[in-house]
């Protein structure tokens, strides 16, 4: 399955929805919308996967590196990962729980909410 990113402006927030299977073939696309939304002067990006079905460890290498890539210029990374994902619930929520590293993010149930500065994130 490919992966298709689409990105929309919510305010001060670039969201990138993203859409499909994030592995080894796949996951430098998100690297590569993250490195243009920042060379361009976006520093707040919210990363919507809730239509991700599938994530391996090359995915989840690529959040925390964008993570880091936000961090290091001031900026700041949330993703959303519903409850109640794509089917089931969202797959890539469990892989970063599996791998102890859901706690890095913040973490939100949709983009009004990602979106929204008062909001708080849902907890790990």
């Amino acid at each position: 399955m490919m992966l298709k990113v689409d990105e929309t402006r919510q305010g001060a927030w670039t969201v990138l929805h993203v859409c499909g299977e994030l592995d080894l073939v796949s996951s430098p696309v998100i690297r590569q919308h993250v490195h243009d939304a920042v060379a361009v002067g976006r520093r707040d990006l919210v990363l919507d996967l809730s239509e991700v079905l599938f994530c391996d460890s090359s995915g989840v290498g690529q959040l925390i590196a964008a993570r880091r890539l936000l961090r290091s210029c001031q900026g700041r990374l949330r993703l959303i990962l519903p409850a109640r994902g794509a089917e089931e619930g969202s797959h890539v929520n469990r892989v970063l729980a599996a791998l102890g590293v859901r706690r890095l993010f913040e973490v939100y149930a949709d983009a009004g909410s990602a979106t929204d500065e008062e909001a708080e994130p849902l907890s790990a």
